[in-house]
């Protein structure tokens, strides 16, 4: 007899880096990304959707040098033979777009983007391979204006996603800042000793908040040991050098303007760096002419983002309170960034093209926001109407569309007849109100309201059930026809 062959079952599992997200986390999201697309189209910018997918070679960051190029990003052969990767942020896509549109598109062009972006990247605690960006961008406007426009426009963001006035700041930086320091200091050399060193100095600097001057001073120097005790080897620099790095990093000011003044002292004798300099402080100005002072927007120093890939400012958005979790302060840091990049356009028409953008971290921007209101709590469910007869399934249905039809979220129960399975189902669902009509009811002409919420209040106030069965403020009759002003007079009174 032959061996009955076992039936092949896949395992349940989700993808390394991947997760699954369900109601509230999702609500939080759309409710905060129409919030900051209302401020991105208030300022005239315009929705742009790209595909998911775009040619390997036009991503830029990360070209084919393999038969499969995979390093990064997630990559497949068409049936053309032509790569195609998963994009990996929303900037790429928009300098094909411009480069493809060029001629069509006004100028300067301005745009918002909001969608999944994918890394093929090693996952780790919180860092997934597939998350939301949201971004805006101006493209065709030189600096400083449209710098100035857009650090305010974060700001802007910000306020309209939650994050109190006070709660937050945007620092800014200006890469040809950091070109100046390294040229002023004798590291502007093009040999492979002087670029890993140039770039140790910059991861240095970068360490500032948390290793404080002693232990950029180190990283800067010989190198330096940790508490776990591993030694980080330092970037070699001498003392001179060291010390003109560090009143660098250290010149930030109370103000902007006289931080703007140490600055021009700094770089009396470098014209990139005064170049950076009178765009910092362009962009401070238009700034506080316009209300945005120091406690919106400030320059700051320490700021390092993508050396090689910004051509003039760069912001942060960084989130300033710091919430406590198992009794420990944690910081929340950075939720966004963004900055002046004129070469990335340049590569499909061979000519710069002056763009900013900001990029806002959606998931870090939401976990701030959960620390700080709670924004993951789970919203109120639909109405459920019990279906208690079979043959009444069309009246309960009449009932759920009239409600749904005066804007309430609304729904039957479709899992049988069970009057206690049905409310549990309602419970499961946070349903603020259940809606029934048995046979008695429909005789009448009345319909029972079921405030679930204000039930579970009194459930736990009560310890008589006697006193319970008795007095249920939280049940009531009406006539069927008032069935949607009841519902809403409930519901309003659980807003308030």
């Amino acid at each position: 007899m032959a061996k009955k062959q076992k039936t092949f079952r896949p395992k349940a599992r989700i993808p390394r880096g991947f997760r699954d997200r369900l109601g509230a986390e999702i609500a939080a999201e759309r409710a905060m990304l129409a919030k900051i697309s209302a401020v991105y189209e208030a300022h005239g910018f315009d929705a742009l959707e790209t595909p998911a997918f775009e040619y390997t070679d036009a991503l830029g960051k990360f070209l084919p040098d393999v038969d499969r190029p995979n390093a990064g990003v997630f990559s497949l052969q068409d049936d053309d033979e032509q790569w195609m990767s998963l994009r990996y942020d929303l900037t790429a896509p928009l300098a094909r777009f411009v480069a493809e549109n060029f001629d069509a598109l006004p100028k300067p062009f301005r745009r918002y983007a909001v969608g999944p972006v994918w890394r093929n990247e090693k996952p780790g605690p919180g860092r997934y391979r597939q998350f939301t960006q949201c971004d805006a961008d101006t493209v065709g406007a030189p600096s400083p204006h449209a710098d100035a426009e857009m650090a305010m426009l974060f700001a802007d963001v910000m306020e309209a996603a939650g994050i109190a006035r006070g709660d937050y700041v945007i620092r800014v930086n200006d890469r040809r800042l950091l070109t100046g320091l390294l040229e002023t200091t004798g590291l502007a050399g093009e040999g492979e000793t002087e670029t890993a060193q140039r770039l140790t100095v910059l991861r240095a600097l970068d360490k500032l908040d948390r290793l404080g001057e002693a232990g950029v001073r180190a990283l800067l120097g010989p190198g330096r040991k940790d508490e776990s005790g591993d030694f980080t080897d330092g970037a070699g620099l001498v003392p001179e050098q060291i010390d003109r790095v560090m009143t660098f990093v250290t010149s930030t000011a109370e103000t902007n303007a006289e931080t703007c003044t140490r600055l021009a002292a700094f770089f009396a004798s470098s014209e990139i760096g005064m170049a950076g300099v009178e765009d910092m402080g362009a962009i401070a100005a238009q700034a506080a002419a316009l209300g945005y002072a120091e406690d919106r927007i400030q320059i700051d120093l320490s700021i390092i983002r993508g050396l090689e890939y910004y051509t003039g400012p760069v912001f942060e958005a960084d989130i300033l309170w710091q919430p406590e979790q198992d009794g420990r302060p944690i910081r929340l840091g950075s939720v966004g960034g963004g900055g002046r990049y004129d070469g990335l356009v340049k590569r499909f028409k061979g000519v710069e093209v002056p763009a900013v953008g900001i990029s806002v971290g959606v998931s870090r921007l939401l976990a701030a926001l959960e620390f700080k209101t709670d924004a993951f709590r789970a919203g109120s469910g639909p109405v459920i109407v019990l279906a208690l007869e079979k043959d009444r399934m069309a009246d309960y249905h009449a009932m759920a569309g009239e409600l749904r039809a005066a804007g309430l979220r609304a729904e039957v129960y479709l899992g049988g007849s069970n009057f206690a399975k049905q409310l549990k189902y309602a419970d499961k669902r946070a349903a603020p109100v259940a809606i029934i009509q048995g046979s008695d009811e429909r005789e009448k002409g009345e319909v029972t309201i079921k405030d679930l919420v204000l039930g579970a209040e009194l459930s736990k106030d009560i310890e008589d059930n006697k006193a319970w069965r008795e007095d249920q403020p939280a049940q009531f009759t009406v006539k069927r026809g008032d069935l949607v002003d009841a519902v809403k007079k409930t519901l309003a009174r659980h807003a308030k």
